[in-house]
């Protein structure tokens, strides 16, 4: 049953009710039947859809009944009828990266980020966009940028979040202080009530029909309620509990609309869809900023940061002030940790601050903002802190500085062991001259109850995400339970609010009464009462909601377990414990682990959904063509979480489920780096592949591609029958049903004359020793056999800058090249790919334990030194021999910056032509791209440009396979295929054998190594 249901009941929808009832229930079944037949959305109710969709990224878990994903609006509401025939719960949700379980339920789970995100309207003239709810923030800002405007609730998840759930929520974002919250930037609303009936909100006094009734009903409930209101109702810009019953009496610190009308569409905005189901929201735009600058102050203490705020926002008097945003100590020392960050903190920073406060001016006039910075620096002078500000007046280190700060989030949930950072009193916000108190007083809170809290966030508005460390597995609950209590003491004594930004859900739903008294509860009852008698739209949130900590709800209640695994990889690094208060981990090896550290490693990922961005970098480039949860890194990671666990069936890494979440996954190791908390999903990849693989065996393909370094020497002997096969397209077609390589691919093309052939050129072991600038050139098997010209040309590269070369070779000759095991890591085979590994470490360790560079041209395979390899289990050698291991183009940028390549410039003569790169994902994975263009503008004149790319779509062994091809295509059409297109003259530089194969099948061209165009510089007269 853990067959997608849409694979299995296209053309029909009888199967779908005997697949989904026999595994489920009757309803489900029903459910299932009839959303096939009557719509033409996808009905996912497998065990691990469900289990995919059945967590966000908050601390819960409640598995769905099924969950659909609606084409069109048509869908939805078709969805909507047919739940509300066969009495099953709604639960709408976008990109699912709620803090708090709002996206969570036992019903339909219906989600409207795949395909209901369309750009409806935009009137410039009106500065107003409609849009439908599944499109996220950052695709309408994009879309938006060419009209000058952007909607400007800037949510630290914008790559991810969608408007739909924005407003169901009533987000806020970084730049409230300036442009309030969603309720603030809601002009008006279409939505379906519980009985089918589409409605338009919007200003009441427009207001006709039901949606007026609705209107005056609760305009009688707020009048009577106007003594309540006022007394209980929390006085900040940062209040989302409950509904907004004050639109007819307005508490909030900016009014909710600037006429000071009444807008009904106000009274969905936060309703955490319990009221109706969205069907298209209406925008109002602002004015895009021309220009911005950053101030970033450092501060000794946290207090002195906290305190300061209130004197900082008084800046901002004129409108330029636009943002005010902590980085705490704790966060700070995580980024340095992570290298797709440590580069840009390390900018900010002034020793070794406490806090940073991220202070930004915004407007029209760059010089008037620059102004603002001096303003900055003076004030921190008068506030006893000269020269603690760093100044970011350019765009690129400001946009550096903020993806930071919008991942802080996931960087502190990064902490290794079972200990992490917990929300669920997150974002209280308090009136800001009581700031700096209420964090210290909640600071002693927490070390009172033996932990401490990492904070992050809104300093200009007084709200700041708090997430005190707790260990949800043991005592996590009751501790949540009577942290909570206290804190809330803390709101009522500083007359804040205790839900400030991300709403209620099964997390705070419990203290609605606790904040507006039983009165207002009461209201609120009523008003879900007139929206949704019959209780269909996500019951139990805001009205009836369940105890925060509800063990039976929780992604890791007490009965959680484990099932014991011995994997094939070493993953004790990640089973450790730590300590909630000083956050000091054990010793690798001891936390406990069944699955000796690979359950803890899945368990990082806190479901935020980072990865469900387009913009640059490569994560994750399956899901940019698929836009399935199931292919997404948080999809995946789930489902290895679900099976490791025993929740979907006994085979654990072994089961179908796991193989089909994976299949799609190209190993590109863009979550390596672009995952703030380190999912690295292809060396999981290879632990499942190798689970899969002991029980179910390995097909002849994974064997023929997993031992190509064995047989290629044998195999190059025949290399003109061989490459046959892309000249007769019926060997081609023979191929693809023997084997499975799409006919629609040209395989590589072997080399009779290759590297290896003969007497191996260049220095001895002994001779590589002795020399004054040597190194070890390894040669892999892609560029040994198929491609040999890069490997001579990389021989005469190192020559010309009078380096020693060694070509690596086994210290005992047996006709076989040296080889990384890379080919059968590929098919999970890590005990063949281990022996491998041990005859390089044999051969190599003696030369890098002297501190000479291993030089490697594939970056699969040398950067395999620096990853796999020191994972299997091999010692200490296995580690020096990563330091050592550096691709050609790190190696060159290495020895320029220390002024020894001298030489070899002096012979690089102009090309003459513009130079395009695409890095290979593991060169991006390890930051490895940089070097590349460095090393190119060695050559005279030349300016190589980066392809903003994600995958090529390739990716090993992937692309070649026939059920792949199409997949395989459409990453590449996303960015690389094009980009090449565009330049017709330019040289195409790629260093992966894929990805060259990838241009030559997808754009016609002949993509080069690095290393081929420094030769040919050098050989230009």
């Amino acid at each position: 049953m853990n067959a997608r249901v849409p694979l299995e009941i296209a053309g029909g929808t009888a199967n779908a009710y005997d697949k989904v009832a026999g595994a489920s229930n009757e309803v489900a079944g029903r459910l299932a039947q009839r959303l096939a037949a009557e719509t033409t959305g996808e009905v996912l109710f497998s065990p691990a859809d469900r289990g995919r969709y059945a967590t966000d990224a908050s601390i819960y878990q409640v598995v769905p009944v099924g969950v659909f994903v609606p084409r069109s609006a048509e869908d939805a509401r078709i969805a909507l009828d047919i739940c509300r025939d066969l009495k099953v719960p709604v639960v709408p949700r976008g990109g699912g990266t709620s803090q708090c379980g709002q996206t969570v339920g036992a019903g339909l789970v219906i989600d409207f980020s795949k395909h209901v995100r369309k750009v409806l309207e935009v009137d410039e003239a009106n500065r107003t966009v409609t849009v439908e709810p599944g499109i996220v923030l950052d695709h309408l800002n994009a879309h938006l940028k060419k009209t000058g405007l952007w909607y400007p609730v800037d949510v630290s998840t914008s790559a991810q979040a969608t408007l739909g759930g924005m407003a169901g929520n009533n987000s806020c974002g970084s730049r409230s202080i300036a442009y309030g919250n969603m309720v603030h930037n809601v002009l008006g609303a279409q939505a379906w009530t519980s009985d089918g009936h589409l409605h338009t909100f919007g200003r009441f006094d427009e207001a006709t029909g039901t949606v007026r009734q609705l209107g005056e009903r609760v305009r009688d409930l707020a009048m009577a309620l106007r003594p309540e209101i006022e007394a209980r109702w929390p006085k900040v810009l940062r209040r989302v509990a409950g509904y907004n019953l004050d639109v007819f009496h307005n508490q909030n610190e900016k009014p909710y609309t600037r006429d000071g009308s009444v807008n009904l569409a106000h009274l969905l905005v936060g309703s955490e869809g319990t009221l109706a189901l969205t069907r298209s929201l209406k925008l109002q735009l602002s004015d895009l900023p021309r220009s911005k600058v950053l101030g970033v102050v450092n501060f000794p203490t946290f207090y002195k940061a906290m305190d300061s705020a209130q004197h900082i926002v008084k800046l901002g008097s004129d409108g330029t002030l636009t943002a005010v945003e902590l980085v705490d100590r704790t966060m700070i020392e995580l980024s340095l940790q992570n290298p797709a960050f440590a580069p840009t903190v390390r900018s900010a920073l002034i020793g070794s601050p406490d806090a940073l406060l991220l202070v930004e001016f915004a407007g029209a006039d760059k010089a008037a903002l620059v102004r603002k910075l001096s303003e900055l620096e003076q004030l921190m002078g008068d506030l006893g802190l000269p020269g603690s500000v760093v100044l970011m007046p350019d765009d690129v280190p400001q946009k550096a500085l903020w993806e930071v700060r919008k991942a802080g989030l996931n960087i502190m949930m990064s902490l290794k062991g079972d200990g992490k950072p917990v929300s669920f009193i997150e974002d209280c916000a308090v009136p800001l001259q009581h700031l700096a108190e209420y964090t210290d007083a909640l600071t002693q809170v927490f070390r009172k109850h033996g932990t401490k809290g990492t904070w992050y966030a809104h300093a200009s508005v007084g709200t700041l995400h708090v997430r005190p460390i707790l260990d949800m597995r043991r005592n996590g609950a009751p501790e949540m339970r009577r942290i909570a209590e206290e804190a809330s003491e803390l709101v009522r004594k500083y007359k804040g609010a205790y839900s400030g930004e991300h709403g209620d859900g099964l997390c705070r739903g419990e203290w609605i009464q606790w904040q507006f008294g039983p009165a207002i509860n009461t209201a609120f009852g009523e008003i879900k009462q007139l929206f949704d008698p019959i209780g269909l739209l996500s019951p139990n949130r805001i009205i009836d909601p369940p105890r925060m900590d509800d063990t039976r709800l929780m992604r890791f209640p007490p009965s959680y377990k484990v099932i014991p695994l011995q994997p094939a990889l070493d993953w004790s690094a990640w089973d450790v414990q730590n300590d909630p208060a000083t956050e000091r981990t054990t010793a690798p090896g001891t936390g406990g682990d069944p699955a000796k550290g690979f359950a803890k490693a899945v368990e990082m990922c806190n479901n935020n959904g980072h990865c469900r961005k387009f913009d640059a970098g490569t994560m994750c480039p399956s899901y940019r063509v698929t836009r399935d949860e199931q292919h997404l890194t948080r999809g995946r990671a789930n489902t290895l979480r679900l099976a490791v666990s025993g929740q979907l069936g006994p085979e654990g890494l072994a089961s179908e489920a796991v193989r089909e979440a994976l299949e799609l996954c190209v190993s590109c190791k863009g979550c390596k780096r672009d995952c703030p908390t380190g999912v690295d999903m292809a060396r999981m990849k290879i632990e499942s592949r190798h689970a899969d693989g002991r029980k179910n065996g390995w097909s002849l393909k994974d064997k023929l591609i997993a031992r190509l370094p064995e047989y290629a020497a044998t195999a190059s002997r025949f290399a003109g029958l061989l490459n046959l096969r892309n000249r007769i397209p019926l060997l081609a077609t023979l191929g693809e049903k023997m084997l499975g390589f799409s006919a629609k691919r040209s395989l590589p093309e072997w080399q009779g004359a290759h590297f290896f052939q003969g007497r191996l050129p260049g220095a001895t072991r002994e001779e590589v020793l002795a020399a004054a600038k040597p190194v070890v050139l390894f040669v892999d098997t892609f560029n040994g056999f198929f491609e040999s010209e890069n490997a001579r040309a990389a021989f005469a590269v190192l020559q010309a800058a009078g380096y020693t070369i060694h070509v690596a070779r086994k210290e005992r000759d047996d006709g076989k090249h040296l080889c990384c095991g890379r080919t059968y890591l590929a098919s999970g085979m890590v005990d063949e790919a281990k022996a491998k590994a041990t005859e390089l470490l044999d051969a190599l360790h003696p030369l890098a334990e002297r501190g000479i560079a291993i030089v490697g041209l594939e970056p699969s395979c040398l950067l395999s030194l620096r990853d796999e390899v020191t994972a299997m289990g091999l010692g200490e050698r296995a580690q020096v021999l990563a330091k050592q291991s550096l691709l050609l183009e790190e190696f060159l940028a290495r020895e320029a910056a220390a002024g020894r390549l001298d030489a070899l410039k002096t012979q690089l003569k102009p090309l003459g032509k513009p130079i395009l790169v695409h890095g290979h994902c593991h060169q991006k994975a390890f930051g490895a791209v940089s070097p590349v263009l460095e090393v190119l503008k060695l050559v005279p004149g030349a300016q190589p440009q980066l392809i903003e790319s994600s995958c090529c779509g390739m990716a090993g062994s992937f692309g070649y396979e026939a059920k792949h091809h199409a997949v395989s295509m459409q990453m590449a059409e996303l960015s690389l295929l094009p980009a090449v297109r565009s330049a017709p003259d330019a040289i195409v530089v790629a260093d992966g054998t894929s990805c060259r194969h990838q241009i030559h099948d997808g754009a016609q061209r002949e993509a080069v190594h690095a290393a081929v165009v420094l030769r040919m510089a050098m050989q230009r007269t």
